[in-house]
């Protein structure tokens, strides 16, 4: 019944319903029911025509039509009513549908009008009033508060109005056979006392009071999310029961030797624990499958090699894939330095590897005799053929398509051990949803010894300041960023920016006593490869750089990023940046320099900022400025495409449905339990109609 199509409605019919199907993704009764209000207006208060607030406010009141006309103005005509509540007159008007508005409109009947008020020399006025005889007002579902639902302008202009969606609606729910399928189990109704399916349906569209329409929300927002969150533990319970992976048992000479020998310093305990949770992954029997999280700076590349280590030990090898070149080579570089003289071999695989290199890493993998490769997407490509891989990494893997990660997991009979690193962080509720499926592991400390990176912000006016304090950091032998927001590549702009900043900084800090070098996305690899260089070998003492290349080269030496423009970059960008300096023992400082000219959402970044360190709150309070939809690239994410719940508001809602969906499986996987029949029939019904509401891909 819930699937049938839209058009066979009664009031709605063929050309309606290809409307609600272009405009509003309405195509059957289902989406329907479930296309939710986004706000309500309170209908229950009755106002006198002397009782009308001086503005421009929705009223209602009651009382009867005197008279009606048709007046001629510059464009067009109006059609003009006097409307009586008994006392006093006002117009009603209307600028367009006027003929069939006209001989609908019956005098001296009592109706119920609502609309905006509209003052001209004192006087109220109600253009396009929405109408209801009283009568018909008092039938049918309550009317104290009333739905508000999506619209659009094509919508409108067609005669699809509020009133028009939710007699739709009325005429849906009078028509369907209710009560309608229970989809939660009795357990979880009485634990937070949830309002029944039915109650929840009829009251989120016509609700009976403020407390009915409470109830309502909770339920079906709790029912959203905890439905998400049941089908990803499904699909990690599923993940870990089918896919068999290689058995790490050993933790042999390799590891040990780096361990005792190797090891910069010590872990922190936050490193440890992540260790200790790959480490039972991998001796499981099934397949890894996990998400590292962990703030820039936060030894993260420790934990990689450590567990790259335990699979050598295992006479397996092992693979890490990041998204650029100059990623690539920075993994590569950091990990034959921690390596030192151990025996071990490592090789980089990137897009300008020469075609002589390539045989010889080609021959080196398929032998077994080349340990670990470092690579950009040229690793998962066909000729790369390995012995026996036995873990893959991929760093900032929201950089990569999934068709491009399944190439590297069927590198091999049984599918390598997973582990998927990200230095941006991502709130908990973020993570809960996105990364459902994963089993997730955070570094939430830093090692030892480093300093906390002091970000100071000034303003345009403010440039000799920071000219001075630039100075005096390069006469104690520190190196410094500078950084200017590109857009685009293509954004002349943008470009202007960069050039003539470099030119004030010349000026500033003129040859042979400093030395500037300049990076940027329009230059060749080969040049900017030339540029980073002097500045790792510190024969520069600046770098004037844009971020559309990573500027995430490692040098301990830079004290010092400066973030021109600071407001044009979101929250993350700034944290990211800001974690290229700080990488060694001396005190190290961003500034953030910005017009004064700041929206009350680049004022919140620049204040959170200079207040916090902490990558997961700054990752909060990104995800309240800018929704989820626009962080990790999760759009794309059908999880996070809700009908009624709002990851950010209903976060508590969140972690309980997560926990509650946790317990359930952990107590009855198969849900096979009589009092779990509705979800196993929900879950059905998801899989057999893949449209509905709320169905996460």
């Amino acid at each position: 019944m819930l699937q049938t199509p839209i058009e066979f409605l009664s009031g709605v019919g063929p050309n309606r319903a290809n409307l609600l199907k272009q405009e509003l993704n309405i195509f059957s009764f289902q989406d329907l029911l479930h296309f939710f209000p986004h706000r309500y207006i309170d209908r229950s208060k009755f106002y006198k025509i002397n009782e009308f607030p001086q503005n421009n406010s929705e009223v209602q009141l009651k009382g009867s039509i005197i008279s009606v006309k048709t007046t001629n103005q510059k464009k067009g005509k109006r059609l003009i009513a006097v409307f009586s509540d008994g006392n006093q007159k006002m117009e009603l008007i209307w600028f367009r549908g006027h003929q069939w508005i006209k001989k609908n409109l019956k005098t001296n009947v009592p109706y119920v009008i609502f609309g905006r008020l509209s003052w001209y020399a004192g006087k109220p006025s109600m253009p396009h009033p929405e109408m209801e005889t009283e009568g018909s007002f008092n039938k049918g579902f309550s009317k104290s508060l009333q739905a508000v639902y999506p619209s659009t302008e094509k919508l409108l202009s067609k005669g699809i109005s509020q009133k028009v969606i939710s007699k739709m609606i009325m005429e849906l729910l009078n028509s369907l056979k209710i009560p309608f399928f229970e989809t939660l189990p009795p357990g979880i109704i009485d634990k937070y006392k949830f309002a029944n399916k039915n109650e929840a349906l009829i009251n989120i569209h016509f609700p009976k009071s403020q407390e009915k329409l409470t109830a309502a929300l909770n339920r079906l927002k709790y029912e959203e999310l905890f439905f998400i969150q049941l089908q990803l533990l499904i699909k990690n319970l599923q993940h870990k029961q089918k896919i068999k992976g290689y058995i790490f048992q050993k933790i042999g000479a390799k590891f040990n030797t780096f361990f005792e020998q190797n090891l910069p310093f010590d872990l922190t305990k936050a490193q440890k624990k992540v260790v200790k949770e790959i480490r039972k992954d991998m001796g499981s029997g099934q397949q890894m499958n996990r998400l590292l999280q962990g703030d820039v700076g936060s030894g993260k590349t420790i934990v990689a090699l450590m567990i790259m280590l335990i699979a050598l030990d295992n006479n397996f090898q092992s693979c890490l894939m990041a998204p650029t070149e100059i990623l690539a080579k920075q993994h590569f570089q950091s990990l034959k330095d921690l390596i030192g003289k151990l025996d071990i071999s490592i090789a980089l695989l990137t897009g300008s590897t020469k075609k002589s290199e390539r045989i010889i890493l080609a021959e080196k993998l398929e032998s077994g005799t080349l340990d670990i490769l470092i690579g950009t997407h040229a690793v998962i490509e066909d000729a790369v053929k390995f012995k026996n891989l036995g873990l893959a990494i991929v760093d900032e893997q929201h950089r990569f398509g999934v068709a491009q990660r399944a190439k590297l997991w069927r590198k091999n009979t049984l599918p390598p051990h997973v582990l998927v690193m990200t230095a941006t962080p991502i709130p908990r509720t973020l993570a809960m949803s996105v990364y459902g499926d994963l089993d997730i592991s955070v570094i939430d400390e830093l090692p030892p010894g480093r300093k906390r990176i002091k970000t100071l912000h000034y303003y345009d006016n403010n440039r000799l300041k920071v000219f001075k304090f630039i100075s005096d950091e390069i006469k104690k032998g520190r190196q410094i960023y500078i950084v200017y927001p590109l857009i685009q590549e293509s954004e002349k702009m943008d470009y202007k920016d960069l050039m003539d900043g470099y030119e004030s900084i010349s000026r500033a800090f003129p040859p042979p006593k400093y030395q500037i070098s300049i990076v940027h996305g329009k230059m060749k690899v080969k040049d900017k490869d030339y540029e980073m260089d002097r500045f790792i070998k510190k024969q520069t003492q600046i770098m004037v750089a844009t971020t559309v290349i990573e500027v995430g080269v490692n040098v301990p030496n830079a004290s010092t990023m400066v973030i021109e423009s600071a407001e044009r970059f979101g929250l993350s960008q700034l944290h990211q940046l800001r974690g290229r300096v700080g990488r060694g023992n001396n005190q190290s400082f961003c500034i953030l320099m910005s017009s004064h000219q700041l929206s009350s959402d680049a004022k919140t970044r620049m204040e959170t900022m200079t207040t916090s360190t902490d990558g997961f709150k700054i990752a909060e309070v990104d995800l309240k400025l800018r929704g989820p939809g626009d962080l990790m690239g999760t759009q794309q994410s059908g999880v996070l495409q809700l009908k009624i719940a709002d990851i950010i508001k209903d976060s508590q809602w969140l972690k309980t449905a997560r926990n509650d969906a946790y317990e359930l499986l952990r107590l009855d996987s198969k849900m096979e339990d009589p009092e779990n029949r509705p979800l196993r029939q929900t879950l059905a019904k998801m899989k057999a109609f893949k449209n509905i509401w709320n169905y996460i891909s």
